[in-house]
């Protein structure tokens, strides 16, 4: 059994325990809350994905340097970062804007009032979200250790890409330390090895904590949202991905797909791109073919600011909440939508339920009420699995585009039938 399949059995297994225990609506104290559900279980999911964090800004940071020394010159980190960033923003702005076209087709909002609460429900501590010159200014690190420290990912990536040009322009004594970060790098990329070995048991645990503290009733009141949502990101993901990947980078969009199947259930487990970050690297390299010299640089920025999941929800809550509460938006409007969602994406952190602090922007651009987004809370955390999922596959296809333009892909691997996770475990 490949760890695939042990994943699915563990996703499957949680929900169902889960659900057992909202069936039996035990009492908090019971031993099964206090020491199972609230215990153990969630014990064990908190530390699987504070095992995931571990990696990201140590990975983030020696995977850069390694990626920006080894482009050789400025002209090459420009070159790459343009289009990889170019990438990145064409595909969030597609998102969006799909999304907008959606929700205004299909209307969750209209009607959704008669049949809700609104005194008394609509109560969210809205987080001030940053300006955009606040979020160019905050890309400058002050102080990249503590950067690294507080996790602040964009400027752990500006002092990577430095760093390492730097590294590629001193020539002996910049290739002694280059050998130390790619030994590191190696030595990441297997201590990532033995924690995905964890993976089954960590989902599992996830999945019931989900399971037993899902409000269905929730869902139910907004189940026109949830389910543009839903429709907006699988159509995003096979109306976008696979042309622009067939398009661009000439490969077959079928197989690329299911070489995803990991990353994108660790993504659906966790609700963090960053999170899943060591995962996605493994697979895009060893799986898909993109080499190292383009996954270490592409696939860190595209999970901190790649964001079209999160993207296409802020696209379908903008519209949501506009009808609910009666609120007619212009031409204007929906194009400042696109752009916010946009900009806002890149200062978006790689983390569960940030999309809500950003929603928060959006609306604020628009001039709807952020109280709003209290009528989305209950099904957000469920839509966050998706829309990782989705900005996930964003960064491997993003990352697969960039590789082939540059020569930089191994169409060998591509083609070749895709090693199991314990035949890769084992070597």
């Amino acid at each position: 059994m490949n760890l695939t399949q042990k994943i699915l059995i563990g996703m499957g297994t949680g929900l169902l325990l889960g659900a057992l225990y909202q069936w039996a609506a035990l009492p908090e104290d019971h031993i099964l809350i206090t020491f199972g559900l609230d215990g153990v279980i969630d014990a064990g999911g908190q530390i699987f994905i504070t095992l995931l964090k571990m990696m990201v800004v140590p990975l983030v940071f020696v995977s850069l340097v390694c990626g920006a020394a080894s482009l050789g010159d400025s002209g090459s980190v420009g070159r790459l970062g343009g289009k990889t960033i170019g990438l990145y923003l064409l595909t969030t702005a597609l998102a969006v804007s799909l999304a907008l076209a959606l929700a205004l087709f299909i209307g969750p909002g209209e009607g959704v009032a008669d049949t809700m609460d609104t005194e008394g429900t609509l109560s969210f501590a809205a987080k001030e979200s940053p300006s955009v010159k606040d979020t160019l200014v905050n890309i400058v690190p002050g102080n990249p250790v503590k950067a690294m420290a507080e996790g602040k990912m964009l400027q752990v990536i500006l002092f990577a890409i430095l760093f390492g040009l730097a590294l590629s322009q001193i020539g002996s004594a910049g290739a002694k330390v280059r050998d130390i970060f790619e030994s590191l790098n190696a030595v990441l990329m297997r201590l990532i090895s033995m924690l995905v070995q964890f993976t089954p048991y960590g989902v599992f645990c996830l999945m019931v904590t989900l399971g037993a503290t899902l409000g269905l009733a929730e869902i139910g009141k907004v189940i026109a949202y949830f389910l543009t949502v839903v429709l907006g990101l699988v159509m995003h993901g096979a109306i976008v991905y696979p042309p622009l990947l067939v398009a661009l980078a000439g490969l077959n969009a079928r197989r690329f797909l299911l070489k995803l199947r990991q990353p994108l259930l660790v993504a659906f487990s966790t609700s963090s791109s960053g999170a899943t970050l060591p995962v996605t690297l493994r697979t895009v390299e060893h799986e898909v073919g993109v080499k190292n010299r383009i996954a270490s640089f592409a696939i860190p920025l595209g999970a901190t600011i790649n964001m079209d999941g999160t993207a296409i929800m802020q696209g379908v809550a903008t519209v949501f909440i506009a009808q609910f509460f009666g609120y007619e938006l212009g031409i204007t409007a929906y194009l400042t939508v696109i752009l916010t969602a946009t900009l806002a994406s890149i200062g978006t952190a790689a983390v569960p339920g940030v999309g809500l602090i950003t929603l928060t922007l959006v609306l604020e651009q628009v001039g709807l009420p952020v109280e709003g987004i209290a009528l989305i809370i209950g099904v957000d955390r469920l839509l966050d699995m998706l829309r990782t999922a989705v900005n996930v596959t964003g960064d491997m296809t993003v990352a697969t585009i960039v590789a082939r333009s540059e020569d930089q892909f191994d169409l060998e691997t591509f083609n070749g039938a895709a090693p199991s996770s314990d035949q890769k475990l084992a070597g």
